[in-house]
Protein backbone atom coordinates (compact mmCIF):
# COMPACT_ATOMS: atom_id res chain seq x y z
CA UNK A 1 0.00 0.00 0.00
CA UNK A 2 2.85 2.35 0.65
CA UNK A 3 3.80 1.92 -3.05
CA UNK A 4 0.52 3.26 -4.20
CA UNK A 5 0.05 6.18 -1.61
CA UNK A 6 3.91 7.21 -2.80
CA UNK A 7 3.10 6.77 -6.40
CA UNK A 8 -0.34 8.10 -5.84
CA UNK A 9 -0.17 10.82 -9.27
CA UNK A 10 0.82 8.04 -11.48
CA UNK A 11 -1.93 6.20 -9.87
CA UNK A 12 -5.05 9.01 -10.42
CA UNK A 13 -3.17 9.37 -14.48
CA UNK A 14 -4.32 5.71 -14.60
CA UNK A 15 -7.28 5.96 -13.55
CA UNK A 16 -7.83 9.02 -15.80
CA UNK A 17 -6.91 7.50 -18.79
CA UNK A 18 -8.92 4.33 -17.96
CA UNK A 19 -12.10 6.34 -17.48
CA UNK A 20 -11.32 8.00 -21.07
CA UNK A 21 -10.40 4.99 -22.80
CA UNK A 22 -13.77 3.40 -21.52
CA UNK A 23 -15.96 6.25 -22.21
CA UNK A 24 -14.40 6.47 -25.96
CA UNK A 25 -15.35 2.89 -26.09
CA UNK A 26 -18.49 2.57 -24.72
CA UNK A 27 -19.97 6.04 -25.59
CA UNK A 28 -22.01 6.41 -28.72
CA UNK A 29 -22.33 9.99 -28.78
CA UNK A 30 -19.91 11.86 -30.56
CA UNK A 31 -19.19 14.76 -27.42
CA UNK A 32 -18.98 12.39 -24.96
CA UNK A 33 -16.19 10.66 -27.32
CA UNK A 34 -14.55 13.92 -27.18
CA UNK A 35 -14.72 14.35 -23.71
CA UNK A 36 -13.33 10.68 -23.38
CA UNK A 37 -10.07 11.45 -25.35
CA UNK A 38 -9.86 15.06 -23.26
CA UNK A 39 -9.99 12.96 -20.22
CA UNK A 40 -6.98 10.54 -21.78
CA UNK A 41 -4.89 13.77 -22.73
CA UNK A 42 -5.36 14.80 -19.56
CA UNK A 43 -4.00 11.49 -18.06
CA UNK A 44 -1.36 11.61 -19.98
CA UNK A 45 -0.48 15.34 -19.07
CA UNK A 46 -0.59 14.36 -15.62
CA UNK A 47 1.81 11.53 -15.64
CA UNK A 48 4.25 13.24 -17.95
CA UNK A 49 3.92 15.87 -15.26
CA UNK A 50 4.42 12.86 -12.39
CA UNK A 51 7.53 12.05 -13.49
CA UNK A 52 9.05 14.96 -14.41
CA UNK A 53 8.85 16.53 -11.14
CA UNK A 54 11.59 15.57 -8.24
CA UNK A 55 11.39 16.61 -4.88
CA UNK A 56 13.52 19.14 -3.60
CA UNK A 57 14.14 20.18 -7.01
CA UNK A 58 13.53 23.97 -8.94
CA UNK A 59 11.74 24.88 -11.94
CA UNK A 60 15.46 25.09 -14.56
CA UNK A 61 15.73 28.72 -13.84
CA UNK A 62 19.28 29.95 -12.98
CA UNK A 63 18.69 32.12 -9.77
CA UNK A 64 21.36 33.22 -7.42
CA UNK A 65 23.94 32.03 -9.68
CA UNK A 66 23.35 28.36 -8.81
CA UNK A 67 24.54 26.60 -11.80
CA UNK A 68 24.86 22.54 -10.01
CA UNK A 69 22.15 20.33 -12.51
CA UNK A 70 21.38 18.49 -9.02
CA UNK A 71 19.45 21.88 -8.32
CA UNK A 72 16.89 21.89 -11.07
CA UNK A 73 13.93 18.81 -12.42
CA UNK A 74 14.32 18.15 -16.15
CA UNK A 75 12.82 20.53 -18.50
CA UNK A 76 11.76 18.13 -21.15
CA UNK A 77 8.78 16.67 -19.15
CA UNK A 78 7.07 19.98 -19.12
CA UNK A 79 7.84 21.22 -22.36
CA UNK A 80 6.31 18.23 -23.83
CA UNK A 81 3.35 18.59 -21.60
CA UNK A 82 3.18 22.49 -22.87
CA UNK A 83 3.81 21.24 -26.77
CA UNK A 84 0.80 18.14 -26.23
CA UNK A 85 -1.65 20.77 -24.56
CA UNK A 86 -1.47 23.18 -27.45
CA UNK A 87 -2.04 20.02 -30.24
CA UNK A 88 -4.57 18.74 -28.23
CA UNK A 89 -6.88 22.26 -27.64
CA UNK A 90 -6.04 22.15 -32.07
CA UNK A 91 -7.35 18.38 -32.19
CA UNK A 92 -10.45 18.77 -29.96
CA UNK A 93 -11.30 22.11 -32.25
CA UNK A 94 -11.07 19.95 -35.16
CA UNK A 95 -12.91 17.07 -33.79
CA UNK A 96 -15.84 19.76 -32.56
CA UNK A 97 -15.93 21.38 -36.01
CA UNK A 98 -16.37 18.10 -37.74
CA UNK A 99 -19.07 16.67 -35.17
CA UNK A 100 -21.07 20.31 -35.66
CA UNK A 101 -20.89 19.13 -39.47
CA UNK A 102 -22.27 15.62 -39.45
CA UNK A 103 -24.93 16.66 -36.75
CA UNK A 104 -25.92 19.36 -39.80
CA UNK A 105 -25.48 16.78 -42.40
CA UNK A 106 -27.35 13.78 -40.22
CA UNK A 107 -29.37 15.53 -37.27
CA UNK A 108 -27.99 13.06 -34.73
CA UNK A 109 -24.82 12.49 -32.97
CA UNK A 110 -25.52 9.07 -32.68
CA UNK A 111 -22.22 7.10 -34.42
CA UNK A 112 -24.58 4.09 -34.63
CA UNK A 113 -27.06 5.94 -36.56
CA UNK A 114 -24.83 8.07 -38.51
CA UNK A 115 -22.94 4.94 -39.70
CA UNK A 116 -26.79 3.52 -40.76
CA UNK A 117 -27.54 6.85 -42.33
CA UNK A 118 -24.28 6.61 -44.52
CA UNK A 119 -24.63 3.10 -45.76
CA UNK A 120 -28.07 4.29 -47.21
CA UNK A 121 -26.65 6.77 -49.15
CA UNK A 122 -24.37 4.28 -50.99
CA UNK A 123 -26.79 2.48 -51.76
Amino acid sequence: MEGLFYNYGEAVAAVLFAIGFANLLLQKNLIKKIIGLNFMDTATYLFLAEKGYIAGRMAPIIVDGVQDMDAYINPIPSGLVLTGIVVSVSVTALMLSLTIRLYQRYHTLDMDEISTLLKKEER
